[in-house]
C-alpha cells in the first residue's frame, strides 16, 4: 500500500506533464490545418512574449515554493512526528500542485511552436484560451497548496490528528455506551486450529482487517476465525497472523490472506491507537529539554481528552463478530479502556512529572473524565489519579509545589478549580502572599 500511494504520487505529475507535451504539441496543428479562422488578436510578438514569460515564470516558481515546502515538512517532522509530517507530505494536493505547475511550464514551451506557425503571422486562439487556464489553474493550486501547508502549524496539526482519530472512532466503535457483556470462554479453542495462516516477507505493519471478507469465508466453511495480531502490530516472516478452528472445507491461504491489508507504515484505518500514539508523540517531543514547550503538550492533551471521552462513551467489546445466524465466526483483538488510557498518559506523565503545568492539566483530564463516563470506566481513572499524586510526591519535594501540582486545571497554568478530596469538600487552594 506504502509502494502504490507513492507511485501514485509520482504517476499524477507525470500524467499532467504528458497530457500538456501532447497537447502543447498537436493544438496548434490541429489549429493551423483545421480552423484557420480561429485567430488571437494577440501580435506574434505579444504571444512568445506572454509564453516565454509564463515558462520561465513558473519554472522558476515551482522550484521556490517546493523548495521551502521541503524545508517545512522537515522542520515539522523534527518538530512534531516524522509519521505524521510525512502523512501531510504525501497529501494528493502536493502532487496535483506540482502537476499544474509542471503542465503550465510545459504547455507554455511546447505551444511557442504554433506561434506564427509557417510564418503565418497568426496566434492560435484555443492555445492561448488553454495556457491562460493553466495560468489560473496554477494560481488555484498554489493558494490550495498553501492552505495544506498551513496543516503543519502546531495547532492545525494537532486538530487534523485529533479529526482522523474522531473518523476511525466513529467507524470502528458504531455502537453507544451501554452496559458492556462480559465475553464469554471462547470454547472455539478447545479443538486445536485446523489451519494457521504464517506471514511471509519483510516486516510490515497490519494496516487493515477485511471484516465482510472474513465473514463469508467463515460462514461458507462452517469455520470461527481467529485474529492472533491487532491492527497496528508490525509483523515479521512466520508471524502467525490468524487461527481457523472447525472448518468443514479447506480453506485457500490466498482468500485469507487478501483479507489482510499490510503496508510499511501505520495509518489511522481502523486503527483509533494511532491518532492518540501521534499526539503522544507530539506532547513528548515538546516536553523534551531541547524544546521544553509545555503548552503545546497541554493543547495535544485536550484532544487526547476529547478522543477518551468519545472512546469513554462507546461500546470496545466489539471483537466478537456472528452471523445471521447468532453464531461466532470471526474474532479479532481490539484494545480495551485501560489500553487506551496506559497509550494516552503514561508517556506524558512520564516525561512531564516535573512539569506543574502538565500535571496540572492532567489532573483536569482525569477528573472530567471520570464525572462524565460510565461508572464501569472510573476505576481505571482512579488508578491514574493515584498515580498523579505518586508522581507530584516523588518530583516536588517542595509542599507548596505540590499543592500547587495538584490543583485541576484545563489551560495548565490559566484558572483553577478546587479539586475535590475523599470527603467531597473541596481542597482549600495555595494563596502566596505578596
Amino acid at each position: 500500500m506504502q509502494r502504490s500511494l507513492q507511485s501514485g504520487n509520482w504517476a499524477i505529475p507525470l500524467a499532467y506533464s504528458a497530457a500538456a507535451i501532447v497537447a502543447g504539441t498537436c493544438l496548434p496543428r490541429i489549429e493551423h490545418h483545421l480552423l484557420p479562422h480561429l485567430v488571437s488578436p494577440l501580435s506574434t510578438s505579444a504571444a512568445i512574449a506572454i509564453y516565454s514569460a509564463i515558462a520561465s515564470g513558473m519554472i522558476s516558481l515551482t522550484g521556490i515554493v517546493f523548495s521551502l515546502t521541503f524545508v517545512m515538512v522537515q522542520f515539522s517532522a523534527t518538530a512534531y512526528s516524522p509519521r505524521l509530517a510525512l502523512w501531510i507530505a504525501r497529501s494528493p494536493v502536493l502532487s496535483h500542485a506540482l502537476g499544474i505547475f509542471s503542465a503550465t511550464f510545459l504547455y507554455a514551451v511546447a505551444a511557442l511552436s504554433g506561434v506564427d506557425r509557417y510564418n503565418s503571422g497568426r496566434v492560435p486562439f484555443v492555445s492561448v484560451c488553454i495556457v491562460t487556464a493553466l495560468l489560473f489553474a496554477s494560481v488555484a493550486a498554489l493558494i490550495a497548496l498553501i492552505h495544506r501547508i498551513a496543516l503543519l502549524q502546531v495547532t492545525r496539526m494537532l486538530t487534523f490528528t485529533g479529526d482522523q482519530g474522531r473518523k476511525v472512532i466513529r467507524t470502528t466503535y458504531p455502537l453507544a455506551w451501554s452496559e458492556e457483556a462480559v465475553i464469554p470462554p471462547a470454547r472455539f479453542r478447545k479443538s486445536p486450529p485446523v489451519l494457521t495462516l504464517m506471514y511471509q516477507g519483510e516486516p510490515q505493519a497490519l494496516q487493515a482487517i477485511d471484516i465482510v471478507r472474513l465473514m463469508n469465508l467463515a460462514r461458507s466453511s462452517g469455520a470461527v476465525i481467529e485474529i492472533v495480531v491487532t491492527v497496528g502490530d508490525t509483523v515479521r516472516d512466520t508471524t502467525p497472523l490468524l487461527h481457523v478452528f472447525g472448518a468443514r472445507c479447506v480453506m485457500q491461504d490466498n482468500a485469507l490472506r487478501n483479507a489482510l491489508k499490510f503496508g510499511a507504515e501505520r495509518t489511522f484505518t481502523q486503527d483509533p491507537k494511532y491518532a492518540i500514539r501521534l499526539l503522544v508523540d507530539i506532547a513528548i517531543r515538546a516536553l523534551s529539554p531541547a524544546i521544553n514547550d509545555p503548552t503545546t503538550a497541554v493543547q495535544a492533551l485536550d484532544q487526547i481528552e476529547d478522543l477518551l471521552f468519545r472512546l469513554g462513551c462507546q461500546n470496545l467489546n466489539t471483537g466478537m463478530f456472528h452471523d445471521a445466524d447468532d453464531k461466532l465466526r470471526l474474532v479479532i483483538p481490539f484494545p480495551g479502556w485501560e489500553d487506551f488510557l496506559r497509550l494516552a498518559l503514561d508517556e506524558i506523565l512520564s516525561y512531564g512529572a516535573s512539569s506543574v503545568q502538565v500535571i496540572r492539566r492532567m489532573n483536569a483530564l482525569v477528573a472530567d473524565l471520570t464525572s462524565v463516563l460510565p461508572e464501569k470506566r472510573t476505576a481505571a481513572l482512579m488508578y491514574w489519579e493515584q498515580r498523579l499524586r505518586a508522581t507530584i510526591a516523588r518530583s516536588f519535594p517542595d509542599a507548596e509545589l505540590q499543592i500547587e501540582a495538584s490543583v485541576e486545571d484545563r489551560q495548565g497554568l490559566g484558572i483553577p478549580r478546587p479539586r475535590s478530596t475523599g470527603t467531597g469538600q473541596p481542597r482549600p487552594q495555595l494563596h502566596v502572599s505578596h
